[in-house]
C-alpha cells in the first residue's frame, strides 16, 4: 500500500489547516444513573447544551491539539436561535466557520444524548433530510491553504468530488467511518486515510474479525486503513499490508461523548504535521483518552501539552509493535 510518507514528528512553525467537512449538530446532553426503557422515565442529574457533530468535534479538537481548522457543510435555517448558538461556540473556540452553508427553511441537525455512569454515551439524531442536497463552495475556495481534509463517511453524498480532487492535488484526505460503506463508494479511493469504527468496519467488509476486515477492504483501495476499538486500541495495516496494534490509554472514564471524533481530529493534525504513522496513532489514541476524562464532548478535548505529557509518562513502558 502507497500510504507511508515517512513523517517526522516535529510541527510546523506555521500550524497547518484542516478542512472538516460534516454537518454540525446541537447536542442536548443528559448524565442518567442508567438509560430508561421502553416507556419508562429516568430523571437526569445533569443537562448541558453543547454544538457537536463528527466533524465539528475533530475541529475543536485540532485547534486545541495547536493546528487551525476550518468547518464546512450544511447547517439550518441562519434565523435558527441553536444556529447563531452554535457559531458563537465555534468562534470562541477559534474554528473558522466561512465555508458552513444555511440551509434556509431548514432544521439544524439536533441529537439528544443520554450518558450513564460508566461513561457510555446512548444517542438519538434527526437531521433534516434536505440537508443533504447542500452545494458546497467549489475546490478553489476550499482547498486554498489546505493542508488536508477530514470528513464523515455519511456526508459522501457531498463531499466525495472535493475529496478526488483534494487527492488529485496531493491533499490528505482522512475518512472517519462510523456507518457502513459500499465497497464500491468512492471515497474508498477519494481518500488517504479510512479510520473505521470496529462495527462499521465489520459491516463493510461482511467479515466478524476487525483484522480480516481490513485485508478484505485494502483489496479495494490504497488507502492507509484502521479500525478503532475503544479501549482495544486501534487495528491497523502497516506499509507491508501486515496488522499492527496501538493500545488505548488506560484512564479513568466518565464521559466517551466525542472521543472518537477528537482521536480522528488528533490523527488528521498528526498526519499533517508528518509524524510517523505509528506516532500518529499514539497521538490521537492519548488525545481520546483525555477526553474520555472529562464531561462535555469534544469541549473536554485537551491541550497540546496535556497530550504530550501523557505521551512522554507512557513513553518508557511503550510495548514493541507487533505484527500478525
Amino acid at each position: 500500500m502507497d500510504h507511508e510518507m515517512n513523517f517526522h514528528t516535529a510541527a510546523p512553525k506555521i500550524p497547518p489547516r484542516i478542512l472538516c467537512i460534516g454537518m454540525p449538530v446541537r447536542d442536548l446532553t443528559f448524565r442518567v444513573r442508567g438509560v430508561p426503557s421502553r416507556g419508562s422515565k429516568e430523571n437526569a442529574t445533569h443537562f448541558e447544551e453543547i454544538c457537536g457533530g463528527n466533524a465539528l468535534n475533530a475541529a475543536i479538537a485540532i485547534v486545541r491539539l495547536g493546528g487551525r481548522a476550518a468547518i464546512c457543510g450544511p447547517i439550518g435555517d441562519a434565523r435558527e436561535t441553536s444556529s447563531r448558538y452554535m457559531f458563537e461556540q465555534m468562534h470562541h473556540e477559534g474554528i473558522d466557520v466561512r465555508h458552513i452553508v444555511h440551509m434556509p427553511g431548514l432544521v439544524t441537525p439536533i441529537s439528544t444524548i443520554m450518558i450513564d455512569p460508566t461513561g457510555e454515551r446512548t444517542i438519538v439524531t434527526f437531521r433534516d433530510p434536505g440537508l443533504w442536497k447542500v452545494r458546497l463552495p467549489g475546490a478553489e475556495i476550499l482547498l486554498h491553504d489546505c493542508a488536508a481534509i477530514l470528513t464523515e463517511s455519511r456526508c459522501a453524498e457531498f463531499c466525495t468530488d472535493i475529496c478526488a480532487e483534494a487527492r488529485r492535488r496531493g491533499i490528505p484526505v482522512i475518512v472517519d467511518v462510523d456507518r457502513a460503506m459500499s465497497l464500491s463508494e468512492g471515497l474508498l479511493t477519494a481518500s488517504s486515510h479510512l479510520v473505521f469504527s470496529s462495527e462499521p468496519l465489520q459491516e463493510t467488509a461482511d467479515v466478524t474479525d476487525d483484522g480480516q476486515a481490513l485485508k478484505k477492504i485494502a483489496r479495494l483501495t490504497d488507502s492507509f486503513l484502521a479500525g478503532t476499538r475503544g479501549p482495544r486500541g486501534t487495528i491497523w495495516l502497516n506499509e507491508q499490508s501486515e496488522l499492527e496494534e496501538t493500545p488505548a490509554f488506560p484512564v479513568h472514564t466518565v464521559d466517551t461523548l466525542g472521543a472518537g471524533d477528537v482521536f480522528h481530529g488528533a490523527f488528521a493534525l498528526a498526519i499533517t504535521e508528518r509524524q510517523e504513522l505509528r506516532d500518529a496513532l499514539r497521538f490521537a489514541s492519548a488525545a481520546a483518552a483525555l477526553k474520555c476524562t472529562g464531561f462535555g464532548g469534544a469541549f473536554a478535548a485537551p491541550q497540546r501539552t496535556e497530550v504530550e505529557e501523557l505521551l512522554g509518562q507512557h513513553q518508557s513502558a511503550r510495548p514493541a509493535e507487533s505484527s500478525k
